[in-house]
């Protein structure tokens, strides 16, 4: 007698809920509470955290997913990357964001997946309009050639022609490096501590000595990137408390023999002593206890992402998200909101924050007297493209070539 009186009933008020909401839309206005993040046209509460996944992917990236990479924006206007891997700077780009604001990165190894994107966003950004120097912070090695500053001094050599290219050319401000190396066996040290917020690193364990995480702390909220580890004592032991806790989650072996091609005896090797299987994932988080546990690293699909969710919910059973690229997370003391990102494939860079200043033409390299003589300058064409911009602009710019 209850089941057609509670069915009626039931239906009743979602017919009643669908009236609502019908009566809140307008045909002109903007749709209330859209369940997709637009990039650019949402302010950011106060108080509020923005995490964006940016790669999310394995070692070799794909046009699904880039390699790893995540963006962490705080409601005091101050934004952070951690890890810049490859292909990630295409999704960087897509956030609109000023390049100005994105000079703080945090790199948690030196593995080409975890920042084989460095060079095109630190060069790239100057001709995307970052004045301001960028901002690295990342470990020492084992040995002093194994650790961050060594691999910086010696990526400025190897795009010594990229930079004699644009440092006479263009406002190269931008092109300043700020290298901060820590001691990659540092636990829970801080490395950085500006505007109010407070970023920690702990010792991780992936490859070689020189793997850590990190711990990001503002106004009461906190975030923890794993970057790539196994599961360790100093993660379990700090991340707790976490408001988001990510951490690596790789693909089980049984998926690497059969969609990777690996052998089996590699697949165990790689998934389960190099990355952390689901189940380890799952373990790891059953410990620490998060608001919300994000697993990430691994090829997120239709056939994949279930069973890597079964696997991991063996050993944990709490707030779970498979992060895919574009994957946006916002944090406050009362909720964590999941979405996923809007993409505009024609964006375009932001102008400059600041005036910009001419180029110190006296640090260019200079043609040979070979290369001069191969030039077709086209004065007749030429001339009047420099005169209409001198004109426009009050400029006095030259032409290098005028024969």
């Amino acid at each position: 007698m209850n089941r057609p009186f509670s069915f009626v009933a039931g239906f009743a008020a979602c017919v009643s809920l669908l009236v609502l909401i019908a009566a809140t839309q307008s045909p002109t206005r903007a749709i209330p509470d859209r369940d997709v993040y637009y990039p650019g046209s949402e302010d950011l509460a106060p108080d509020e955290m923005r995490i964006v996944a940016l790669g999310t992917g394995m070692p070799s990236v794909r046009p699904k997913q880039a390699a790893a990479c995540w963006l962490v924006e705080l409601g005091n206007g101050d934004k952070f990357l951690f890890d810049i891997g490859s292909g990630c700077h295409e999704r960087l780009a897509a956030q609109k964001i000023p390049y100005d604001y994105l000079n703080k990165i945090f790199i948690g190894h030196l593995h080409v997946d975890h920042m084989g994107d460095l060079p095109s966003v630190w060069l790239g950004g100057t001709v995307m309009n970052r004045l301001v120097p960028l901002r690295i912070w990342g470990p020492s090695g084992g040995t002093p050639e194994l650790g961050t500053a060594h691999a910086m001094d010696l990526m400025k050599q190897m795009y010594a022609w990229d930079i004699g290219t644009r440092s006479g050319v263009i406002d190269f401000r931008g092109g300043a490096l700020e290298v901060h190396e820590f001691a990659f066996d540092g636990v829970n040290e801080v490395i950085f501590e500006e505007n109010g917020v407070v970023v920690r690193s702990i010792p991780a364990v992936h490859g070689l000595d020189g793997a850590v995480s990190f711990i990001l702390e503002w106004n009461g909220l906190k975030f923890v990137y794993g970057s790539d580890t196994i599961p360790n004592k100093w993660y379990i032991e700090h991340a707790k408390g976490a408001d988001v806790a990510v951490h690596e989650c790789f693909l089980p072996a049984t998926l690497l023999v059969t969609k990777q091609g690996f052998a089996p005896q590699e697949a165990l090797m790689v998934g389960t002593q190099g990355h952390t299987s689901p189940e380890q994932f799952g373990k790891v988080m059953s410990l620490v206890k998060p608001r919300l546990a994000i697993g990430y690293h691994f090829y997120n699909d239709y056939d994949t992402e279930p069973e890597v969710r079964k696997r991991a919910r063996k050993t944990y059973d709490g707030p779970l998200a498979l992060a895919l690229d574009y994957m946006v997370f916002n944090v406050t003391k009362d909720d964590i909101r999941i979405r996923m990102s809007a993409i505009d494939e024609e964006v375009w860079p932001s102008p400059p924050l600041k005036k910009k200043i001419a180029p110190d033409t006296g640090s260019a390299i200079a043609f040979s007297e070979f290369t001069i003589s191969g030039a077709l300058g086209f004065p007749e064409i030429v001339q009047p493209l420099f005169d209409e911009i001198n004109e426009k602009y009050g400029t006095k710019a030259e032409p290098i070539f005028k024969k």
